[in-house]
């Protein structure tokens, strides 16, 4: 399948709208206890990032520069997966799988992926340069509409194994991610080795991933329940 060229174009109405909603907008009351104790301070909110949004923020400008980046959408596993594709410039780029995280978008990565693509451009060795594919996660941000399926981490994994290989074309790849992406990176570690050829993580993440058929080694299980206790420790600290 083609991949077919994709711009933003977020309708005038729609962002009138909101700022109509932001305008609207019925505060709580303070919660009790110190500001920030349980969630966003209220005066915050009211007087600084209800403002920021409705009245300050530049939707226009933002979404210009996403459209800088050649951007596509490609059909797969029942909904239209959008992504990133810069040509890196370099003798020989390496494509590069470049994931977000939950919550987060592609916007994550409008700083790097000129550095990466063109490293000369940035006094580093053209040689070091990817050719880098950054999708929005099935699921969120463009890759999203109302009603389509979920996906699980390993459904996302599968998906941009596809989108890699069988829409790209990409024989050998390399992929990074962090939070979600970091998740889907492992898991295409797992299960699709043999087109990789490493992947970067800010976090190794185990717990459901860690075997082809989800069965843990006989040594794993203690070590599981630890961080399964911990993860539910923190989550509530």
């Amino acid at each position: 399948m083609t991949p077919k060229p994709f711009t933003l174009e977020v309708p005038e109405a729609d962002i009138e709208d909101l700022k109509t909603r932001l305008a609207r907008t019925r505060f709580p009351d303070q919660a009790p206890d110190a500001p920030w104790a349980y969630g966003t301070d209220l005066g915050y909110m009211r007087d600084r990032l209800i403002p920021w949004w409705r009245d300050q923020f530049n939707w226009r400008a933002q979404e210009a520069k996403l459209n800088a980046f050649p951007q596509f959408t490609a059909p797969l596993h029942g909904i239209d997966v959008h992504f990133i594709r810069a040509e890196g410039k370099g003798p020989n780029p390496i494509p590069l799988l470049l994931m977000h995280g939950w919550p987060g978008s592609i916007f994550e990565f409008m700083e790097i992926i000129p550095r990466l693509t063109d490293p000369a451009r940035f006094g580093g060795d053209p040689r070091d340069a990817f050719t880098v594919i950054a999708p929005s996660l099935p699921g969120f941000g463009l890759s999203f509409r109302p009603g389509q399926p979920r996906f699980s981490i390993e459904q996302i994994a599968d998906c941009l194994h596809d989108l890699m290989t069988k829409v790209l074309g990409y024989e050998r790849f390399g992929a990074q991610g962090g939070d979600y992406g970091a998740f889907t990176a492992t898991r295409l570690g797992i299960a699709y080795p043999r087109p990789l050829v490493g992947i970067h993580l800010p976090r190794l993440w185990v717990d459901g991933l860690s075997s082809r058929t989800g069965r843990m080694a006989r040594g794993e299980v203690p070590y599981m329940v630890r961080l399964r206790r911990r993860s539910r420790e923190r989550a509530f600290a």
